[in-house]
C-alpha cells in the first residue's frame, strides 16, 4: 500500500509539473486567477440554474473616486487588492472586514507624466508577502499578515525621466518582476526583478537599446537590437517600448513573457528617421527568470506608428493545433488581431483579425510579419484614417479563457483614428508629452472636420477610409470568439466605445462582466443569453473573479470610472449620474440588494468669472489656450462631472491663488503638479486669463440653455446654431 501511495504521488506531481497551467478553484492566486491568467474557474456552485439567487455579501468603501482596474487576489480566505496609485488593501474575504490597508509615501508631482489616470492593476503574493507597485515605481513587498512595508525598491532608473507604474508585479520563481510605463513622455523602457526576501535588484531588462554612441549596451541582448534602430535615433528621449503590463510567468519553460509597448514619438519619422523594426517595440518578449536573458521574442508591431502596445493581458494555456498539444499564448493586442504562440520558442501557429485593420494587409504565415500598407496607414506626410484606433482592438481590460469550451471572451472594439502630423517641429523635451501627431476618433471625425485646417478636412474626406467611417464609427462588443479561427461566436452590443469591461467565465457555463453603466451582468458562456444583471449604479471596468471560502463561492469586482480619458467621463455611465464612488462588491447566492449611490443633484449654471487679468489681450487668451492644451488638457477636460476639477468653474480662492497651485505645488499633496520648471509667471497668468475666458463664455451659454429650457451639458449654443 505504502509503495502504492508513493507512485501515485510522484505521478500526480509529475502531472503538477508538466502541466501547472489551470483553472482557479477555492483560491484566486493572481489577478488573473491561475498562473496562466485564464480568468478562468473551476468552480460551479454558481449556475444558471441559481444565478437568480445572487446578491450582495458586502461592500468596501475605498474612500476614493479614482478608477479602480485591479482584479482581487484570495489565499487561504483573505482578499488582497489595490486602489489609485498603489494603495492596498486586505480583508476578510468571506465577511468584508477590513485587516489592514496600506498607502505608500508618494511624490505627487509624479502626476506631470502620468497618461492615464492613477491606476493600478493588481496585487502579487507569495512567502507570506503582497507585493504592490506604487505610481511613482517604488515597489513594495508587505508583510501579509499586518501589511506593514518588509522590504521597498525605488525602480527608477533615471529620474530625469517620466517613469511610472501601473501594473501589477508578477512572482516568478525567486524573483519579482515589474515593469513600467511613459512611452507617451521620454521614457526608454524596461522591466526589473527582485529578490522575494531581500528585495535586491536580480536583473533588469530594458526593451529598447541606448544610443550606441555611449558605447556597449547594458544588456548583451541588445547589441541585436541596436542593429534594428536608425543610428541617429531620438536616443534621448527614451524611444517608448514601456512594459506597463501583460508580465507573465511561465513554470513550464521557466520564462517571463514580456508585453512591450508602443513607440515615442509615435512615427518612427520622428523616432527613427531612417525606419528599422526598432525591436523590441510592441513585442512579446521571452526572459529567462533566473538572468534576464532573452530566449525569445515575437515582434507584433514593427516600427509601431499607431500606439499600437502589446501591453494587453495574456494568457498562457494548452491547445490542440494541427492535431498536437502544444503550449501556447493567447494574445490579442492593440493592433486588431488574436495571436496564438508557441511559448516554447515563440514560434506564431495563428494570428487572426478580430476588427478592420488598413495598417496591414495581412500577417504572413510564414514569416509571421505584418505586409505593409502604406498608403493607407502612414501619416507622416498626409493624413490617414487608421484602423484600429489607439483605443485598440483590446486594451487592459482582461478577457478570459475557457478551455473546455475552446472559446475566447473580451470587449472588442473596433474603431478606427483620424492621425496627422501636427504642423512645424516640435521641440521634444524630457518629462513632457513628446507625441506627434494629432489623433481624433472616428466617431468624433464629422464632429471634428470645420474644426480642422481647410487642406487637413479636404484630404480626409478624400481618403478611402473617410466612407467607411461614415458607414460604421465603431462597434464595441463582448464577444465569444474561437481563437483557432477568429470568428465570433457570439456578440453583444456595449454601451458605447468607452464602455470595455473585463470578464471572468466558470465552468458552468456562466460569464460575468461589468458595464459603465453600472450592472454586472451574467451571461450563458454558451449562447451569449443574458441571464442575470444587478444593478449597482457604480461604474465597472475592472474584471470579476470567484473564490469559495468555507463552502460558499463568492463573486467580486471593483467598481469605479477612469483609466484612459479619465477627465471624460461618459453621459450614459453611471459615474456621471451618480459619481465615481470606489468600491469592492461582493456577490453569493442568498445575498441582498446593492446600495445605490444617489443621482447627483441637478448640474448648476458656471459662477461668474472674476474680472480680466490686468494688461490681458485677446492676444494673451489665445497664447494661454495653446499652453493650456500643450500641458493641461490631458488631465483637465473641462466637461461637466470630469473626475478633475472643471477649471470653468473656479470659485473666487481658486482663482486667487492660481500661480499658487500652478507654479509653487499649492495642492501637490492633492495630486496637482507644479509647473513652475515648465511654466513662467507670465505663462500661468496667460492660461488664467483663458480659463477666465472660458468660464465667462460658458456662464453665458449655460444661462442661455437655462432661459430656453435646454440641459446644460447639451453642446454650446454657438454649435448647434452652426449646424
Amino acid at each position: 500500500m505504502r509503495k502504492l501511495i508513493l507512485i501515485l504521488a510522484l505521478a500526480l506531481a509529475g502531472c503538477s509539473s508538466a502541466d501547472p497551467i489551470g483553472a482557479a478553484g477555492d483560491d484566486w492566486t493572481t489577478p488573473g486567477g491561475d498562473v496562466g491568467k485564464s480568468h478562468h474557474s473551476a468552480l460551479t456552485d454558481i449556475a444558471a440554474s441559481n444565478v437568480g439567487e445572487l446578491g450582495l455579501a458586502w461592500q468596501a468603501e475605498l474612500g476614493t473616486n479614482r478608477v479602480l482596474e485591479a482584479t482581487p487576489v484570495v489565499v487561504d480566505g483573505v482578499m488582497y487588492t489595490s486602489g489609485p496609485a498603489g494603495r492596498a488593501y486586505a480583508f476578510d474575504a468571506a465577511t468584508g472586514k477590513p485587516l489592514w490597508s496600506f498607502e505608500p509615501e508618494i511624490d505627487m508631482q509624479v502626476n506631470r507624466t502620468v497618461c492615464c489616470d492613477m491606476a493600478n492593476r493588481g496585487v502579487a503574493v507569495a512567502r507570506g508577502k503582497v507585493f504592490v507597485a506604487a505610481l511613482d515605481a517604488r515597489l513594495y513587498a508587505l508583510d501579509a499578515k499586518t501589511g506593514r512595508i518588509v522590504w521597498q525598491a525605488d525602480t527608477v532608473d533615471d529620474k530625469q525621466r517620466g517613469i511610472n507604474s501601473t501594473g501589477a508585479p508578477e512572482v516568478a520563481g525567486n524573483v519579482v518582476v515589474i515593469g513600467n510605463g511613459g512611452a507617451e513622455y521620454d521614457v526608454r523602457g524596461y522591466v526589473s526583478a527582485y529578490d522575494l526576501d531581500s528585495g535586491k535588484l536580480a536583473w533588469r531588462f530594458h526593451t529598447v537599446p541606448r544610443d550606441p554612441k555611449l558605447g556597449p549596451q547594458d544588456h548583451p541582448d541588445l547589441e541585436a537590437a541596436v542593429k534594428t534602430w536608425d543610428p541617429d535615433s531620438r536616443w534621448d528621449i527614451g524611444g517608448g517600448g514601456t512594459p506597463w503590463d501583460a508580465i507573465n510567468y511561465d513554470p513550464d519553460t521557466g520564462y517571463v513573457i514580456v508585453g512591450t509597448g508602443n513607440g515615442g514619438p509615435y512615427h518612427t519619422a520622428r523616432r527613427s528617421p531612417k525606419g528599422g523594426d526598432q525591436l523590441y517595440l510592441a513585442s512579446l518578449v521571452a526572459l529567462d527568470a533566473k538572468t534576464g536573458r532573452v530566449k525569445w521574442h515575437y515582434q507584433q508591431t514593427p516600427g509601431d506608428d499607431w500606439d499600437f502596445t502589446s501591453t494587453q493581458p495574456m494568457i498562457l494555456t494548452r491547445m490542440t493545433i494541427e492535431g498536437e498539444e502544444r503550449p501556447v499564448i493567447l494574445h490579442a493586442p492593440k493592433n486588431g488581431f488574436l495571436y496564438i504562440i508557441d511559448r516554447r520558442d515563440g514560434k506564431l501557429l495563428r494570428a487572426n483579425p478580430i476588427v478592420r485593420t488598413n495598417w496591414t494587409k495581412g500577417i504572413d504565415p510564414k514569416t509571421g510579419r505584418p505586409i505593409p500598407n502604406p498608403d493607407a496607414a502612414n501619416y507622416a506626410a498626409a493624413p490617414k484614417i487608421v484602423f484600429p484606433g489607439t483605443p485598440g482592438a483590446r486594451n487592459w481590460h482582461p478577457g478570459s479563457y475557457d478551455p473546455g469550451a475552446g472559446l475566447y471572451y473580451a470587449p472588442v472594439l473596433d474603431i478606427g483614428n483620424l492621425l496627422f502630423m501636427t504642423p512645424g517641429k516640435k521641440p521634444l523635451a524630457r518629462k513632457m508629452l513628446n507625441n506627434d501627431a494629432a489623433l481624433i476618433f472616428s466617431p468624433d471625425i464629422e464632429a471634428a472636420l470645420p474644426t480642422l485646417p481647410p487642406a487637413i478636412a479636404t484630404a480626409v474626406k478624400a481618403l478611402p477610409a473617410y466612407a467607411e467611417v461614415q458607414r460604421q464609427p465603431f462597434i464595441s462588443e463582448l464577444r465569444a470568439i474561437d481563437p483557432l479561427t477568429g470568428k465570433t461566436v457570439w456578440a453583444k452590443p456595449m454601451g458605447g466605445w468607452q464602455d470595455r469591461g473585463g470578464t471572468l467565465s466558470t465552468a458552468s457555463g456562466l460569464l460575468f462582466q461589468g458595464n459603465i453603466a453600472g450592472q454586472l451582468r451574467v451571461f450563458d458562456a454558451r449562447t451569449g443569453k443574458l441571464l442575470r444583471s444587478i444593478e449597482t449604479g457604480s461604474s465597472i471596468l475592472a474584471a470579476p473573479m470567484t473564490y469559495r471560502v468555507g463552502g460558499v463561492q463568492y463573486v467580486a469586482v471593483m467598481a469605479a470610472w477612469g483609466g484612459g480619458g479619465f477627465p471624460y467621463v461618459p453621459r450614459y455611465s453611471a459615474a456621471y449620474q451618480r459619481g465615481n464612488l470606489g468600491r469592492i462588491l461582493v456577490f453569493k447566492l442568498g445575498g441582498g440588494p446593492v446600495p445605490i449611490p444617489p443621482a447627483l443633484p441637478p448640474l448648476e449654471v458656471a459662477s461668474e468669472a472674476p474680472p480680466q487679468l490686468p494688461g490681458a489681450t485677446p492676444e494673451t487668451v489665445a497664447r494661454g489656450r495653446s499652453l493650456f492644451f500643450a500641458n493641461c488638457a490631458m488631465c483637465h477636460a473641462n466637461q461637466h462631472r470630469s473626475i478633475t476639477p472643471d477649471l470653468r468653474r473656479m470659485q473666487p480662492g481658486t482663482h486667487q491663488a492660481f500661480r499658487q497651485i500652478v507654479l509653487e505645488g499649492l495642492l501637490l499633496p492633492n495630486g496637482m503638479p507644479r509647473w513652475d520648471d515648465r511654466l513662467s509667471p507670465a505663462d500661468a497668468d496667460a492660461i488664467h486669463a483663458y480659463l477666465i475666458d472660458a468660464q465667462a463664455k460658458t456662464r453665458k451659454d449655460e444661462l442661455e440653455k437655462q432661459k430656453r429650457g435646454i440641459a446644460l451639458d447639451a453642446p454650446s449654443l454657438a454649435i448647434l446654431s452652426s449646424y
